[in-house]
């Protein structure tokens, strides 16, 4: 079986959650990775944060979504958290900080995705 044909049958088992929670995961290992490089490796270190900064944008797009049927507070969190995120990533990237904040949220975040099953976070 091809990679591609196996990661098409994992996306259709997986329901939404899970698919979050590995998003989060891979995202997650991606700043973990970046924060172990020298910092003169500006493409790791870029390609990371942005990569964190594109899913945090996209879940506050998605909450802005007048729609969206989640808790309307839950949501403003969300968006909250995003432009945090946005903001610390910039700090992270001019050398003012480290990766820790970024990468604590995206674990906090795979914790509640994970629920009661408890499964491992990154």
């Amino acid at each position: 079986m091809s990679l591609q044909a196996y990661k098409t049958a994992a996306t259709r088992a997986e329901n939404p959650r899970e698919m979050e929670y590995r998003l989060f995961g891979q995202v997650t290992r991606a700043l973990l990775h970046a924060s172990t490089v020298d910092p003169t490796d500006i493409a790791t270190r870029i390609d990371a944060l942005d990569w964190n900064r594109r899913l945090w944008s996209a879940l506050a797009t998605d909450c802005a979504n007048p729609d969206n049927a989640m808790d309307k507070a839950l949501r403003a969190r969300i968006i909250s958290i995003s432009l945090f995120v946005s903001k610390h990533s910039s700090v992270v990237m001019r050398g003012d900080d480290d990766f820790e904040a970024l990468i604590d949220i995206n674990r906090m975040i795979m914790q509640g995705l994970a629920g009661p099953s408890g499964q491992q976070a990154a």
